[in-house]
């Protein structure tokens, strides 16, 4: 059950994130720093930090944005991006759907835009597709999640965590998890601050989470663990 699961189980699902403009190079190193520390799956980071500096034999996966954060880019523009990023040593692309599109009714140009990224950093490179659920109705949701999985892509994901309509919810979740059926993961993001935002969220279907304060969320695990809670 997800409520057993440990700060230490949630942790290899994290994708250790620091999206903020303000960011530099150091705040980088040190995001890295800590997501080894703590045990994260990989750190998701903007594409001009890169390349990265991995410690020697860390397992440590890198994931960078595409389209970030509007999606309002061409599909050339966010294709370019990915695949930079790659060869600059990314594993996973984070890009972003045109939402507009998607409240049009318009699902085959975000299937094509999605195909095109897909074909600019083919597998084994993961694509996840950010869908801003928050911002999208449930048969919109379900809607773009389909057009990503005929597109190719590895996952969904609920939000860039910039949108303010709001980040993941449990519901959206639970929708995207149903809608892809396990074929692809589901990643959720924006507002996962506590073990048991994460735990609600994994056990509504996701299979990664995109957390910034990923510390706070071991820490506070841990304190809830030693009063009893």
């Amino acid at each position: 059950m997800t409520e057993t699961l440990q700060a230490a189980d949630i942790v290899r699902l994290v994708d250790h994130t620091l999206l903020k403009p303000e960011a530099t190079h150091a705040d980088v190193d040190a995001l890295i720093a800590e997501a080894v520390e703590l045990g994260a799956y990989s750190v998701c980071v903007s594409p001009s930090m890169l390349p990265l500096v991995l410690p020697e034999g860390s397992e440590l996966k890198v994931a960078v944005v595409a389209g970030f954060p509007s999606g309002k880019h061409t599909s050339a523009v966010k294709a370019s991006e990915a695949l930079e990023a790659v060869a600059s040593g990314a594993h996973e692309v984070d890009m972003v759907i045109d939402v507009g599109a998607a409240k049009a009714g318009d699902f085959i140009s975000v299937e094509e835009d999605i195909a095109i990224v897909r074909g600019a950093v083919p597998s084994p490179t993961v694509l996840k597709v950010i869908i801003e659920s928050a911002a999208l109705s449930d048969d919109e949701i379900v809607a773009v999640c389909q057009a990503a999985e005929r597109a190719g892509a590895d996952f969904v994901k609920t939000s860039t965590g910039f949108h303010p309509t709001g980040g993941a919810t449990e519901h959206a979740v639970r929708l995207m998890a149903q809608t892809v059926g396990g074929r692809l993961g589901v990643k959720a993001s924006g507002g996962v601050r506590t073990i048991d935002d994460a735990r609600r969220y994994v056990a509504a279907g996701a299979t990664r989470l995109g957390v910034s304060g990923t510390r706070a969320l071991v820490e506070g695990a841990d304190s809830a663990a030693g009063s009893g809670y």
